[in-house]
């Protein structure tokens, strides 16, 4: 049994189709409202704040997959994500089952060094610190020999579906819809982001290799890295349109962080923005040479025109 935990979104999805199709059907959707991918999928509804239903949700797996997220809610994930990732650990330590952890590189410092697995936790922001603080709980787990884990860890996302991100929600969602794109900070830094597709399948891929539990792995990413200006230039190209952008300067987003919730969210994330962000996959391409990456240009076709 492989076990999702925090299925219904789009890693979770995409995970469970990769695993169906690469290596089994004994799979386990776990959320509060979970919904079926595959035929074969085995419900479980739970709530991984509680810790009796985790432990009931893992009970029986193999492999457990954590991809649960929350709202960008600073004061929920302060609050949320340690009870969380306690909870799992726990369970799959009582119920000796592996974990494969999600995570993102919000604790990462915020400047143009090349990010490698290696590189220090300096988180800016609250948000940071505790995906910092959490990622620990479970590297000391793992020192202490509780579970057996892989910390699996992307950089921005884009990409089909529900994926959600600054990119999608500011730049190719309003593309796609015929409207002007907004860009933070600069059009002119370079960003490396990571198809969600690729990150399932990646993740899929580590979980069933054996001699990948107890490290961490960045998962894998075009090293054909974009501008937005060079970005927003593919996509007119793929959409055939005259596509527009503005770019907000971070006083322009600090004013408006004022009136709208979701823009303050973002206030900490705004140094990246600033600088090139080059995130290193390199590990993880010598090790699987053959996994086919998604390049730029095929990932921007099959998100803008997406049923269209």
């Amino acid at each position: 049994m492989q076990t999702i935990l925090g299925a219904n979104g789009q890693i979770g999805s995409e995970l469970a189709l990769a695993l169906k199709k690469e290596f089994t059907d004994d799979i386990r959707l776990v959320s509060r409202n979970p919904k079926r991918v595959n035929d074969t999928d085995e419900l479980v509804s739970a709530n991984l704040l509680n810790a009796v239903e985790t432990q009931n949700a893992v009970e029986g797996s193999e492999i457990v997959y954590l991809t649960a997220g929350l709202p960008i809610d600073t004061a929920m994930w302060v609050e949320q994500f340690p009870i969380m990732m306690r909870n799992v650990i726990d369970a799959c330590a009582m119920h000796k089952a592996k974990l494969v952890y999600f995570d993102n590189t919000y604790m990462y410092p915020q400047t143009n060094e090349l990010l490698t697995e290696e590189i220090r936790f300096e988180p800016y922001g609250d948000k940071g610190r505790v995906r910092g603080l959490i990622a620990q709980m479970l590297l000391d787990a793992m020192d202490e020999g509780r579970v057996q884990a892989i910390i699996c860890r992307a950089p921005e996302f884009y990409g089909p579906g529900k994926t959600q991100s600054i990119t999608n929600t500011t730049v190719l969602d309003k593309l796609r819809a015929g409207g002007s794109a907004k860009v933070f900070i600069s059009d002119k830094t370079l960003r490396t982001l990571i198809y969600t597709p690729d990150a399932s399948k990646a993740m899929a891929l580590l979980g069933n290799t054996s001699d990948a539990y107890g490290q961490t792995w960045h998962l894998p990413c075009d090293d054909n890295r974009l501008t937005y200006k060079q970005l927003i230039d593919i996509a007119g190209d793929i959409l055939g349109a005259n596509c527009k952008y503005t770019v907000l300067k971070k006083w322009q987003l600090k004013l408006l962080s004022f009136m709208s919730k979701p823009v303050r969210e973002t206030l900490e994330l705004l140094p990246r923005y600033e600088v090139d962000n080059l995130f290193v996959s390199d590990k993880f391409k010598t090790r699987f040479p053959d996994f086919e990456i998604t390049p730029y240009r095929d990932g921007l076709a099959k998100t803008l025109l997406e049923n269209r």
